[in-house]
């Protein structure tokens, strides 16, 4: 795979070789049952349907969309918190070894779980109350027999400093946190065990602004000292940009676009992409914010034939109510759009 050079410097460029996350064809659908006895299926909702992407080992990648589009249902899927419906997830170990996590027995997850772990959205919900900072980020460790009791401790220590908490915090519970405080415990028990991969759901959307910034910036610094991969799940866009190397945009379950974050935010492709962006606030009161397309996310349990962005689409024309799109590659670049105005074989493509 080939790399380019980004202009922001914060950013790393994205690293070549074998991905350690391949996802092919995932789906994940959930079975709405009429009333009555026997519970007959009337509809199903297309949560994710049919998602393809790579995930290279030390990259960020940005998941972003309106909320109901996927996005959590699809990390859970990657993770097998969520069984799916259909597709492949493999995840290369660290002997190389690749291994398909969708169709991975339950009793055999266990020994990948280490190497894959969560910071969930909200930190306070995430951590037990009736448990101490040290027992909830121990846990992991009691759970997989790993070390014997001081080992343990002498670890939670260190992750903990690492984080920027103290050492006398592990005795202490939950409540009497910040919420940057309990967020940074909760990125403590994701990295306990030294992950390879770790998905970020909307990790710092429940904290303040000035907080945001002090959990992204540690992210950031964990990353390089751990050597993380990390899936970010988000819907405000201004940190994606400046946080991850790449960006998959999801409407109604389907990637419509996916893009190193620099050329996405300067020239977004797909009709979609251009109405989220034009919705990010500007620091600037003489700039409106706008989001110039009509009506709601489709319900994902009656898509529309063709695209499933069409019926709010400025730019839709008649294979758009027909077709659906294909995520394709764009000649010499290494972006994808699911679009019949990007794609080759539409008669108005450039």
């Amino acid at each position: 795979m080939t790399t380019v050079a980004d202009p922001r410097a914060e950013l790393k460029q994205v690293p070549a070789g074998e991905p350690l996350l391949r996802v092919r064809g995932l789906c994940k659908y959930f079975p709405i049952r009429g009333k009555g006895i026997l519970g007959k299926v009337v509809a199903t909702v297309r949560a994710v349907d049919d998602m393809n992407f790579d995930l290279h080992p030390g990259e960020t990648l940005g998941l972003v969309g309106e909320s109901g589009s996927g996005k959590t249902t699809a990390a859970r899927c990657i993770l097998r918190a969520l069984t799916p419906t259909a597709g492949d997830v493999y995840f290369r170990q660290t002997d190389g070894v690749s291994v398909n996590l969708a169709k991975l027995p339950e009793r055999s997850l266990k020994a990948l779980r280490p190497h894959m772990q969560m910071i969930f959205q909200d930190p306070f919900s995430s951590l037990n109350p009736r448990m101490t900072v040290g027992d909830i980020v121990a846990e992991p460790l009691v759970i997989h027999r790993m070390g014997s009791r001081a080992d343990r401790e002498e670890r939670v220590v260190d992750i903990l400093r690492k984080v920027g908490l103290k050492a006398e915090h592990r005795i202490r519970y939950p409540h009497a946190f910040s919420g940057g405080q309990r967020q940074r415990i909760g990125i403590a028990r994701a990295l306990i065990m030294k992950p390879s991969l770790v998905v970020a759901d909307e990790a710092v959307s429940a904290l303040d602004v000035s907080v945001q910034a002090q959990v992204l910036n540690l992210l950031k610094d964990l990353q390089e000292e751990f050597k993380l991969t990390y899936l970010f799940v988000a819907h405000n866009l201004d940190v994606v940009r400046h946080f991850c190397d790449r960006v998959a945009v999801l409407y109604a379950g389907r990637l419509v676009e996916l893009a190193p974050s620099a050329e996405i935010f300067a020239n977004p492709k797909h009709p979609y992409t251009k109405a989220l962006l034009s919705a990010v606030p500007w620091p600037d009161p003489d700039v409106r914010m706008k989001f110039d397309v009509p009506g709601e996310i489709a319900d994902p349990s009656r898509l529309p034939p063709g695209c499933a962005f069409h019926p709010r689409c400025p730019d839709c024309f008649a294979p758009c109510k027909v077709t659906r799109p294909a995520l394709s590659l764009l000649p010499g670049t290494r972006r994808q759009v699911a679009c019949h105005l990007h794609s080759p074989s539409s008669p108005i493509f450039p």
